[in-house]
């Protein structure tokens, strides 16, 4: 899955796509590059964003979503159920919903749903995230949603551990090594698999977003080995590259 932000203000690469022009060629390059899924967002959801208006988001997202959608998979990020709506009718078939709330509006237009795990919002969650049992609690939270959204008649949900939301460095890297736990118990609930993004995330350590290029694939191919279904990744063409090493198993 390759990241496609169109705003001012994402914390990696805010501002480089944000007109339509440049989404619709960033997108383009991601697909030649190897991209199975193109995940379109216009709204941060970096530590500290503010939420912008749906008028404001809608016109970020939809327009480049029809552009793309005849080319490759397209998913939305959003928490928004009017945004999903719209893009979905634009020819998205993939709702990811960091605030895991949207399994209704899956279900209502028969597409995928990806349910995220994230502990407060995305303006304070990283003050002072604390968990008695950080992988218990986030496996617990994603699995029921799971459950609910299956049970709603969501045909093909994803779940994702959130890395990064609402989480330390040390309650990042425990989710990923006990991610086979969650691949595993997430296929006993039905789930289609396991989506995990960690690219280009601050605990990766770096002097910045850019500088986070080897932790971000050493993660992401440790995700794959664990058995991640799905990888979010800004670096497409590396990470595709990295996959191809591991055979037509991976």
């Amino acid at each position: 899955m390759g990241v496609l932000n169109v705003t001012p203000d994402s914390f990696s690469d805010g501002g480089r796509h944000d007109t339509f022009e440049a989404a619709v060629a960033h997108g383009l390059l991601m697909v030649a590059e190897g991209a199975d899924i193109v995940d379109v967002g216009g709204e941060s959801s970096r530590p500290g964003a503010e939420p912008v208006p749906v008028a404001v988001e809608l016109e970020r997202v939809v327009a480049v979503v029809e552009a793309l959608a005849g080319r490759v998979r397209i998913s939305v990020d959003t928490v928004k159920p009017e945004v999903a709506t719209a893009a979905v009718r634009a020819g998205a078939t993939l709702v990811n919903d960091v605030s895991a709330s949207l399994w209704e509006e899956a279900a209502a237009r028969g597409v995928g749903w990806v349910a995220m795990h994230m502990q407060g919002a995305p303006r304070t969650m990283q003050e002072d995230p604390r968990y008695g049992d950080v992988c218990r609690e986030v496996w617990d939270f994603l699995l029921d949603r799971a459950r609910v959204a299956l049970a709603a008649g969501v045909g093909e949900v994803w779940v994702d551990p959130g890395i990064g939301f609402g989480k330390t460095a040390a309650h990042n890297l425990s989710l990923l090594r006990h991610l086979p736990e969650l691949v595993e118990v997430a296929s006993e609930a039905g789930c289609a698999g396991v989506l995990v993004g960690t690219s280009r995330k601050s605990f990766l350590g770096g002097s910045g977003p850019d500088d986070r290029a080897e932790g971000s694939l050493a993660t992401a191919a440790g995700a794959m080995v664990a058995g991640a279904g799905m990888v979010r990744v800004h670096d497409v063409a590396a990470t595709v590259q990295a996959t191809r090493l591991y055979g037509p198993a991976a």
